[in-house]
């Protein structure tokens, strides 16, 4: 059994074929987590999850790029619903409902994200303080319904550690790519750490040595960061390969790895 902890077969890039992926998925014992990046994601995420008795399950929250700032313009996805990326405000009554369904495992994806960002030194600091404000109502969400979260980090670590220190939270750093102090810093505060097929890009793998796999879950983020030699589009099954590359890294015995990243997953997620 293997548990892709962070998957967006919600998005709209599996529209002509997403029942026929997820099958495949579960006839492989590969569960999967759809995560939600705004409201309408959510909710396909929860319809989804809502379909199978086990090992499909989903996550609901904003991205933070998808928070309308009208700081900062952000370039559509095109991988996601039309029209509906981004949202004016935290609909925190609407996540809270979504939330409250049994398929819900996290609160996220949420977190910082300053890739794209306003130029000028006033409206970035109005930028950094709204993110940190979404963030905040992701937490406090996250702790009324007791769920961990899901956060996105991207340029921003020493930010969301910051942010972060001397708050009670459970959840997942996923897709990290920060540096070792970085990465000690989030397991100090008991956090896991999610690794997908970035690590076939950037040098992570002296991280990947270092951390404890009792902190290590296992992610595609798919249709994104496919591995090299997989589809074009990204899916769950992609997350074989990112089992095999760090059980290279690692030097770990293949089912040792799957065994113990499967449990971390319930672990943290209550399933």
């Amino acid at each position: 059994m293997i548990f892709d902890t962070h998957s967006h077969v919600n998005f709209k890039a599996f529209n002509d074929d997403r029942d026929k992926i997820i099958k495949e998925c579960l006839d492989n014992n590969i569960w999967h987590i759809n995560v939600g990046s705004n409201l309408t994601t959510s909710k396909v995420a929860v319809d989804l999850a809502q379909k199978y008795e086990k090992g499909v399950y989903a996550s609901v929250g904003l991205h933070p790029i998808h928070l309308d700032t009208t700081l900062v313009k952000v370039k559509k996805d095109e991988h996601e619903e039309e029209n509906l990326s981004q949202e004016a405000f935290f609909d925190y009554e609407g996540y809270k409902k979504l939330a409250q369904n049994k398929n819900v495992v996290a609160i996220g994806e949420t977190g910082l994200d300053y890739y794209w960002k306003p130029k000028t030194t006033k409206k970035l600091v109005d930028f950094k303080e709204n993110q940190r404000e979404l963030l905040e109502k992701h937490v406090q969400l996250a702790n009324e319904l007791n769920l961990p979260l899901i956060f996105h980090c991207r340029m921003a670590h020493d930010d969301l550690i910051e942010f972060l220190t001397n708050r009670k939270v459970k959840g997942v750093v996923h897709c990290f790519t920060g540096t070792i102090g970085q990465a000690k810093k989030y397991i100090d505060m008991g956090l896991y750490l999610g690794f997908n097929g970035i690590i076939f890009k950037l040098a992570l793998d002296e991280i990947i040595k270092e951390i404890p796999i009792e902190r290590i879950l296992l992610e595609t983020d798919c249709p994104y960061l496919s591995p090299p030699g997989y589809k074009e589009r990204n899916d769950p099954m992609g997350v074989k390969l990112v089992v095999k590359k760090v059980t290279e890294i690692k030097n770990m015995d293949i089912e040792e790895l799957v065994s113990k990243t499967f449990q971390n997953a319930l672990n943290l997620f209550k399933i």
